[in-house]
């Protein structure tokens, strides 16, 4: 029995199936009551928009959901970790398991199968739907809640500087000669970084060279005078194809899309740092799921009557979520090139590998 990795067929579904009904329980309590928090906080900003009602409201939820999923996964299998472990514990079937033969880590084995699925699924969910989840909530957001766009590749929040003027957009779609940006901003600057003049548009396309505002209010800062301009072209020295480099958003963009827009950055001569340490986490970050049983196996040895269940259970949970607290700090160390990107998005991963198997190994093995 100890050379296998697996307990008996029987023992093993027990035991996934058990662990995989309590992450879905926990994965929908967390998703539900954050769902209506957060509802809470945006259904005012919503329905403030003439039109909008309840069906905006439910797209709303449809948009927010999967992020929440996405997000709040590996935490629902830390809670579900050790609440499959503690009763089990509590049971006495980890005792009867053991006096069977079978070790730590065979107790663990079906466990670590099922998070190991779940990290699997994590990845093609994030991949498939949370990346168009993102892009589109993102550019509803920068619209305000109104018309929820339609056109391809949305982008929002664009900052570029020509020739020390700036150009900002809230809301980019679009490629080539025929994008276009909404709720413009041009801030002309003198040769001491001073503003002197602003102009604010509806829209922007491209002029050939230059991109022609429409819609444009303009306030001149030295005579703080206002007009309105029928249109307007400024940012001659922006090419189409800097604008599509402007930003990329590694979070609406899915794994193999990514590595395109890498490879465009890079033959720009662009900073590629942030988006490879985000590149290695579409990879690493599903994997924190599966984790998680290892860093929430304190919990299930040692004597229940002992009174030390709950420390343990303290401990586990405070394992898992210092592995989320690593995992931030590196992905920000790597985004500003603190860390090598590959660094930052393992060593996490790596390092609470070890340390799970080390208090696993010192404690019962």
């Amino acid at each position: 029995m100890q050379l296998d990795f697996f307990p008996s067929r029987t023992l093993t579904l027990y035991l996934a199936k058990m662990f995989a009904v309590r992450i879905a329980a926990m994965l929908f309590i967390l998703v539900l009551v954050l769902m209506m928090l957060d509802l809470l906080s945006n259904s005012g900003k919503i329905l403030a928009v003439e039109g909008n009602g309840q069906g905006e409201l439910l797209t709303y939820a449809g948009l927010r959901i999967p992020q929440l999923i996405s997000r709040f996964l590996p935490y629902s299998v830390l809670l579900a970790t050790l609440i499959t472990l503690v009763t089990l514990n509590q049971n006495s079937e980890v005792i009867a398991m053991k006096a069977a033969g079978l070790s730590a880590h065979q107790v663990l084995a079906p466990l670590l199968l099922t998070a190991g699925i779940v990290s699997g699924g994590t990845f093609l969910f994030n991949e498939v739907l949370v990346t168009r989840s993102n892009q589109t909530l993102k550019a509803w957001e920068a619209v305000d809640f109104g018309p929820i766009p339609t056109e391809d590749r949305v982008r929002a929040n664009i900052y570029l500087n020509d020739n020390g003027n700036i150009l900002t957009a809230a809301y980019l779609a679009g490629r080539g000669e025929a994008i276009a940006m909404r709720n413009v901003g041009w801030y002309v600057r003198n040769a001491d970084g001073m503003i002197v003049e602003q102009v604010e548009a509806d829209r922007a396309v491209y002029a050939n060279p230059g991109w022609r505002l429409e819609g444009v209010t303009r306030f001149s800062v030295q005579n703080a005078v206002t007009d309105q301009p029928r249109s307007l072209v400024v940012g001659e020295g922006l090419s189409p194809e800097q604008i599509d480099l402007a930003k990329i958003d590694p979070d609406a963009e899915p794994f193999w899309t990514l590595t395109q827009s890498i490879a465009e950055y890079e033959r720009a001569g662009r900073r590629t740092t942030e988006l490879r340490a985000k590149w290695w986490h579409k990879i690493s970050g599903p994997l924190s799921a599966f984790l998680m049983p290892l860093l929430g196996a304190v919990a299930a040895f040692g004597l229940a009557r002992s009174g030390q269940l709950f420390v343990r259970a303290v401990i586990g949970m405070a394992l898992g979520f210092a592995y989320f607290v690593v995992d931030n700090a590196a992905l920000a160390m790597g985004s500003f090139g603190g860390y090598p990107p590959f660094l930052a998005a393992w060593a996490p991963v790596m390092l609470f590998v070890l340390i799970g198997e080390t208090v696993l190994i010192r404690t019962e093995e």
